[in-house]
């Protein structure tokens, strides 16, 4: 056989080689995280629960998922284990200091505009009441025309033109 022939069943042992190496070593990282794990961190399960690990045995982990509330779980369970600031941020809602010489980004864009004075615009739908004259004029004149057509064709109002 040529090397021609052998080179496709090369590359694919080759990938194969190379996928499960990568996924060996996730398997690894994972298992050491676990096996790190001490009581009083903040962990994330793998079905997104929030816990702080009260006890670590062999193959499972002892969470405390509320004040007093105690629950065993399997170590390979554990999606995560958080930093305290990270678990704090998740769990209680606490806001990370700002440093002093941070930018402060403002909620909406009227802070950023420089002229206080200038008017504003009110984009939204307007109502008849607030619309101007003419426009009212113009409305009245087609709704007149739409039932001079209609009442041309023997129509009322309210009648379809299905028979």
């Amino acid at each position: 056989m040529s090397i021609v022939t052998l080179l496709p069943f090369i590359v694919l042992i080759g990938a194969m080689f190379l996928m499960t190496r990568s996924a060996k070593k996730k398997q690894q990282a994972a298992a050491q995280m676990r096996d790190e794990m001490q009581p009083g961190t903040g962990v994330r399960t793998i079905g997104g629960m929030y816990a702080t690990v009260k006890e670590v045995h062999d193959d499972t982990v002892l969470l405390e998922v509320a004040p007093a509330v105690h629950a065993v779980y399997a170590k390979n369970s554990i999606g995560a284990v958080l930093t305290d600031a990270e678990y704090n941020r998740i769990v209680h809602g606490d806001e990370e200091e700002l440093e002093d010489d941070a930018p402060v980004v403002p909620d909406d864009a009227s802070s950023l505009t420089e002229d206080d004075d200038a008017p504003k615009l009110d984009l939204g739908k307007k109502d008849d009441a607030a619309a101007p004259a003419d426009d009212v004029e113009a409305r009245k004149a087609d709704a007149d025309a739409e039932k001079a057509e209609s009442a041309k064709d023997g129509k009322a109002d309210g009648e379809s033109g299905a028979k």
